[in-house]
This record gives C-alpha cells, structure tokens and sequence, in this order.
C-alpha cells in the first residue's frame, strides 16, 4: 500500500514503541495534572509537531547526517541532556516550594491564578524536548526504513503514510494521559505533599533521561 509493506507488524511495533514512557509523555501527563486539559493538549501539539520535523528530516536523510558525524551528534545529545536536565532543576525547585508550604491548603481558584504566572509554555518546552532528542531522529530513520519499499517510486509518500500512523497513535496515547492526569490534579490541588512528591518523582525521572542521553551513542 503506497510504497509500504507489511502494515501489521510495523502498526504492532509502533504500539508497543508508543506506550514506552519517555520525557515526551511524562512532561504531557505533568502539565495535564498541574494545569488541565487545555494545557494538556498545548504539550500535546507541542510534542506532534516535534515529531513530525523530526520525521521530515528523518526523511531528509538527516538522521543519517547525524549517525555519520560524531561531533554533530555530540552537539545535539549534550544540548537535549542540558535541556532535559534544566526542566528537571525546575521541577524540583517547584516540588520544594510545594513542600514549603503544604500546611496552606490550596483552592481551585488558587492553582488556576497560579499556573499563568509560573511562565511555563507548554507548547514550547514539549516541542523543544522533542527536537533535541537525535536518538528519536535516528529511530524513526531505522525504524520507518523496514517498512517501506526500496522500490517504490514515491518513497516520500511512503514516509507520509508510515507518519500519519505513528501521529494517530501518539494522539490517542497522549489523550489518555491528559484526562489521566486531570483526574490527578483534584488530589494534587487538595494535598500539597502528594503534588510535591509527584513532582519531584517527575523531576527525577527527567534527570534520568538526561544522563541516559548524554550517555547514548550513535
């Protein structure tokens, strides 16, 4: 079907691939929690439309660019490692003032006049954290290429069909975690521990991601 071969096994691996927790999804799911649904497809888009450049320039051949040239895939790992760790420092500085004050309970109308005045724009660090991520460049490379036919004479297309797939999954994936995650955030407005020790909990795992990237090699 337009220049790609066996679908099931590449929509059963995409799956599988999808629901594999990565900073992507948990920054989504943090924001859903902390801000709503709104804010929660604001990540979202930010994560989509991540992915689609990184797809366009996997396409490009700019993943094989980057495989090819050590020092250029040095400089994108260590700007995602330095990125994803900056996140993490602001994720625990917040789970520590949560701390600080988890006797002063916190209304609805408190957190929803508060979330603007943090500055975060979730639409932009989701997009960010999705570029500076080269080993999703060179997985989508690796893994579209066994799906599409070397033969065909629209390989692009082929791109575009294998694409739309994988944006459809992280749709409904990421939809999941956003009403997910609202349904954390009446907990997380009534009990200031358990938002600190949830955010803090996020934080660690962003660090985590940052050394298991400054760690990775093409």
């Amino acid at each position: 079907m337009l220049g790609v071969t066996d679908l099931p096994t590449y929509l059963a691996g995409l799956v599988l691939i999808v629901l594999l927790p990565g900073p992507n999804s948990l920054y989504v799911l943090s924001v859903a929690a902390r801000r709503g649904v709104r804010a929660g497809y604001t990540a979202s888009a930010g994560v989509w439309c991540g992915d689609t450049v990184l797809m366009t320039l996997s396409a490009a051949g700019v993943a094989s660019l980057l495989q090819a040239n050590s020092v250029l895939f040095g400089i994108v790992k260590y700007a995602g490692a330095g990125y994803l760790s900056w996140l993490a420092i602001g994720m625990l500085r917040a789970a520590w003032q949560m701390w600080r004050s988890r006797s002063r309970p916190v209304t609805a109308d408190h957190a929803e006049e508060a979330a603007p005045a943090s500055g975060e724009r979730p639409f932009r660090r989701a997009f960010v954290v999705s570029l500076l991520n080269p080993k999703a460049i060179l997985f989508f490379v690796a893994f579209f290429v066994q799906f599409v036919d070397p033969g065909y004479a629209y390989p692009a297309l082929s791109f575009l069909v294998l694409g739309t797939f994988a944006q459809i999954a992280s749709f409904l994936y990421l939809s999941a975690l956003i009403f997910s995650g609202t349904r954390l955030s009446s907990a997380f407005r009534r009990r200031k521990r358990l938002a600190a020790t949830a955010t803090s909990a996020a934080g660690a795992l962003f660090l985590g991601f940052a050394l298991k990237l400054s760690l990775s090699s093409a």
